[in-house]
């Protein structure tokens, strides 16, 4: 079992910068990505980046390329979104995830592992 927990979030105004942490802890040793995921009221899930544990290959939504950045701790077993540029329409709930098998990181469904969600307001 892996616990994941978000924090971070916040209201802010567009153009603001936000810095989400997820702390991982558990059997961490396991996970193959851990993945950045939002969910605006009334909508799917939509994946917004995700870094590999072994490579730290990292991958962007385009609706967050060059304004976002993931990075990892692992010493600390916790991952960062740096949000840059906030725009109105960043505004969701945010939930980092931890994925245990290799395949594409782009589906929540290949996600095993959840956090409680932070959100996330932006305002214009």
């Amino acid at each position: 079992q892996v616990q994941l927990v978000e924090s971070g979030g916040g209201l802010v105004q567009a153009g603001e910068s936000l810095r989400l942490s997820c702390a991982a802890s558990g059997r961490t040793f396991s996970t193959y990505a851990m993945g950045w995921f939002r969910q605006a009221p009334g909508k799917e899930h939509e994946f917004v980046s995700a870094v590999t544990r072994s490579f730290g290959t990292t991958y962007y939504a385009d609706s967050v390329k060059g304004r976002f950045t993931i990075s990892t701790d692992n010493a600390k077993n916790t991952v960062y979104l740096q949000m840059n540029s906030l725009k109105p329409e960043d505004t969701a709930v945010y939930y980092c995830a931890a994925r245990s098998r290799i395949g594409t990181l782009y589906i929540p469904s290949g996600y095993d592992y959840w956090g409680q969600g932070t959100q996330v307001t932006v305002s214009s």
